[in-house]
């Protein structure tokens, strides 16, 4: 697969995550039968889709805030905009985690 591909396929993907859900590196890299997540995480830095591509729904497989081009703070305001309860720096992914199928 090409980077290119990769990277298609890993905003393809996040395209499915509906507004009040999250996903993780780890989740998009093992649907698309990858163990790639730092490809997963630097596909979503080089987004050229967002806001439609929402790269701010993609955290840390633990649940913590986790790398955004615009910074941690303003990745938190999003999620919290969209109902995405926070506790320090994390998601409850057994709430707020979208399951790909």
């Amino acid at each position: 697969m090409k980077k290119d591909s990769f990277n298609e396929n890993c905003y393809a993907l996040l395209r499915k995550v509906p507004r009040g859900k999250v996903t993780t590196y780890k989740a998009i890299a093992n649907a698309l039968g990858s163990k790639a997540y730092r490809a997963v995480g630097n596909a979503m830095n080089k987004n050229p889709y967002a806001p439609q591509v929402p790269c701010h729904r993609v955290l840390a497989s633990d649940g913590s805030l986790h790398g955004f081009a615009h910074g941690l703070a303003r990745k938190e305001e999003m999620l919290k905009a969209e109902g995405i309860k926070i506790n320090n720096q994390k998601v409850d992914l057994s709430i707020f985690e979208y399951k790909f199928r």
